[in-house]
């Protein structure tokens, strides 16, 4: 991004929040906006974010994120090291009204200080992955990734709102992913699928998926197929 377009989109920030003062445009900042499955009335948590690109996507779309919880397994630091929009991003989410939370743990989240004090109505948690410990379609690697996205559907279902309540796993299909039963899980623990649709990242401009580890973390892994697993309480 150029200096003339960081300007630009700080001059868009600035503007959006003079109309706060504004009680002419009250109306305007209330009426609901989309991005997907995603309302700007949703209370929205965010699990295992990268750069935080995709929790920014849908602030810049809704054109606020005090609706929105985004967090990181990574610290601050780890942020600033691994991603190069990674501050940038989080700072402006920040200023959009959004909470970010850094190491925060998807397979203990529910017992987090705050978030255990808090209801959502959308829990997202985009290409859950243990890292790059083993091959990909290794035993071992499968095993760990089918716990990993167990442990986080347990502490979502504790955090979701009984009424109208979705959590979202975004996943690649085919060999080896679909060897992590995610709808098995699920219903193990009190949940039922409720729709299965098609991942597109161009549906969330600004979006970028990362790899998160190693010397090439900002780097973005191939997607190919992928889909969107919507789940519900039982």
């Amino acid at each position: 991004m150029g200096k003339g377009e960081e300007e630009e989109e700080h001059q868009d920030i600035e503007d959006e929040d003079d109309t706060d003062d504004d009680d002419g445009d009250d109306e305007e900042e209330e009426e609901e906006k989309w991005r997907k499955h995603y309302s700007s009335r949703h209370r929205i948590l965010l699990v295992g974010e990268g750069d935080f690109s995709f929790s920014l996507s849908l602030a810049r779309r809704f054109g606020s994120a005090r609706n929105m919880v985004a967090t990181s397994l990574d610290t601050q630091e780890d942020i600033a090291t691994k991603y190069s929009n990674g501050i940038k991003n989080v700072r402006e989410l920040e200023l959009r009204g959004c909470i970010v939370l850094f190491g925060v743990d998807a397979k203990q989240m529910s017992q987090h200080y705050f978030l255990s004090t808090q209801r959502f109505q959308r829990i997202v948690y985009n290409f859950p992955h243990v890292g790059f410990r083993y091959r990909e379609g290794s035993y071992c690697q499968i095993q760990s990734n089918k716990r990993l996205v167990k442990s986080f559907l347990k502490n979502a279902k504790v955090l979701l709102r009984k009424e109208g309540g979705e959590i979202h796993i975004s996943h690649k299909e085919g060999d080896p992913y679909n060897k992590w039963d995610l709808v098995k899980k699920a219903e193990k623990i009190g949940l039922v699928l409720h729709e299965t649709v098609p991942f597109r990242m161009d549906d969330y401009p600004g979006y970028r998926n990362k790899r998160a580890q190693g010397s090439l973390s900002d780097a973005p892994f191939h997607l190919g197929v992928c889909s969107t697993y919507k789940f519900k309480l039982s």
